[in-house]
């Protein structure tokens, strides 16, 4: 599902304005109108009402007249509190309040504080209540009576319908801009914006509706997927029946580099993850303390030993790396690998000279901090990274605040420098491709928030870089099959005490799954 943000959204207008011809006033009135038909479709239970509409004194709130005119000629009771004085009201949204006066619509002004909070006093009875009072351009904090009014919205216990987005929602970003309508359901115009499924703006938005505004189709179809949601569609294209001559040597081999004393844990659940991804083979190099319990753990997986020292591995391990990756299809490195100084050097030389796929986790990344540039020396395949907030912080040199209030631009800006593809994880993991373009995963939920999670996602990603996925379609349908395991989890196990080795289980049905919804098998 193709998202954009309040800028493109606008040049869409523009351009539909400009260059095609067709006036605002026409969008703003299809717009409306095919809010007002969601409206009474959802809610036909509440009919007659009676619904407040509180608009604002933009574009939005032209909106909520168009909504609220129709409402009243489908014989709802409405009533619109507009928080500006009606001299305020200019353009298309002037024109659209001027024409729901002369329908006989009950409207007030309350521009201010005091005269907000006598309307609202004689509204406590409302079923429903229509939030038009900002778009998508908001773009500073909530404040005086419009932040009063989304503090009564959200206290009034009665459905919320938000038109284009929630009140105080940043729509590139989904950060709360001060105060948020929470939205029983948002009717948005033409396409999805960004912040409407990034959290926290997603948990404001409710059920979440495309509203056909009549734009023409040779515009709609030149807007490019530069940022994408991935449902299941979307995630099902990239996944592929398996041929039927197929044998291991078809599936590639995975090598995976992981795993210390206490962490053997990580290395194994890495391994795991690239056999349920699909790998015909999967080999651990570790040390040898870590490989005598590999041995005991794993059934399916090989098992090599590296030379190590002080806990972690020996700067001699990476000729022993470089001998085992040979006959390997891709690398996945960085579980459990531990922090001393000749493991990190060996991380470092193996991002550096690895000639196959190369997906770089944990420990992998942590190696790579202060010294990201080493990336643009690697001259092999795209490599994947996977950081999580904290790791991503540690990458870029800034904090995890940074981070969280704009995962699609951080991750966005360090994969195009470094020419990476950049998994930043955690609720709608954030996939950035080198040349811009961004993918936020649809599927997963909160019970995979526990260890080891990460540690499968790499295996998977690396599984799926073996069988020959490109390092774009391996993340993202990677990505998109860990969180559509946890939630095929979620369904009897609830959203509490799933643990990783779970989620194991549940990758090849997620998969049949997948290829069964789109068609494929």
């Amino acid at each position: 599902m193709k998202l954009l943000t309040a800028e493109e959204m606008r040049e869409l207008d523009r351009r539909t304005i400009e260059e095609i011809g067709i006036p605002g006033i026409v969008l703003m009135e299809n717009a409306g109108r095919g809010a007002a038909d969601l409206l009474c479709r959802r809610f036909a239970h509440l009919l007659p009402g009676p619904v407040l509409v509180l608009a604002g004194k933009g574009n939005n709130g032209g909106d909520g007249y168009v909504v609220a005119r129709h409402l009243l000629n489908r014989g709802w009771r409405v009533r619109t509190v507009v928080l500006a004085e009606q001299e305020a009201i200019s353009g298309d949204a002037g024109v659209n309040l001027a024409a729901l006066l002369k329908a006989e619509g009950s409207v007030s002004f309350a521009p201010d504080e005091g005269r907000l909070a006598r309307e609202l006093g004689h509204h406590g009875g409302a079923r429903l209540v229509v939030d038009a009072l900002f778009g998508t351009g908001l773009s500073s904090e909530v404040r005086g009576h419009y932040g009063d009014a989304i503090d009564w919205i959200n206290a009034a216990g009665v459905p919320v319908v938000a038109i284009d987005i929630p009140s105080g929602i940043d729509a590139g970003t989904g950060r709360i801009l001060g105060r948020g309508v929470r939205a029983t359901l948002t009717a948005t115009f033409a396409f999805p914006k960004i912040g409407q499924v990034l959290y926290p703006g997603a948990q404001h938005t409710g059920a979440l509706e495309t509203i056909d505004i009549g734009l023409p189709i040779s515009l709609a179809c030149t807007v490019e997927d530069r940022n994408l949601l991935v449902e299941a569609a979307e995630a099902g294209a990239l996944a592929a029946p398996r041929p039927v001559t197929g044998h291991k040597g078809t599936f590639g081999h995975l090598l995976v580099v992981a795993g210390s004393t206490g962490k053997s844990g990580a290395a194994a659940m890495t391994a795991e993850g690239g056999v349920r991804a699909g790998a015909g083979l999967v080999t651990v190099a570790c040390s040898e303390s870590v490989r005598k319990v590999l041995e005991i753990k794993l059934t399916e997986v090989m098992t090599a030993p590296l030379p190590a020292e002080d806990g972690g591995l020996s700067t001699e391990a990476f000729g022993a790396i470089e001998g085992l990756w040979a006959d390997k299809k891709a690398l996945a490195i960085g579980p459990g690998l531990g922090q001393a100084e000749g493991t990190r050097e060996v991380v470092r030389q193996v991002v550096r000279a690895c000639p196959l796929p190369l997906v770089v986790d944990a420990d992998g990344l942590n190696a790579l901090a202060g010294g990201v540039d080493l990336l643009l020396e690697r001259g092999g395949p795209t490599p994947v990274l996977t950081p999580h907030p904290g790791e991503m912080a540690r990458l870029t040199g800034g904090t995890v605040a940074d981070v969280e209030a704009d995962r699609i631009g951080t991750a966005r800006a360090f994969a195009n420098r470094y020419r990476v593809v950049l998994v930043l994880k955690g609720a709608r993991t954030v996939t950035a491709f080198p040349d811009g373009r961004v993918r936020l995963n649809g599927s997963g939920n909160p019970g995979m928030a526990s260890g080891g999670m990460g540690d499968i996602l790499t295996g998977l990603i690396g599984g799926l870089l073996a069988q020959g996925l490109s390092p774009e379609d391996a993340a993202v349908l990677g990505v998109y099959l860990h969180g559509a395991s946890g939630d095929r989890l979620l369904e009897h196990l609830g959203d509490a005490g799933m643990v990783a080795t779970d989620l194991l289980r549940e990758i090849p049905a997620a998969r049949r799954e997948l290829l069964k919804a789109n068609a494929r098998i």
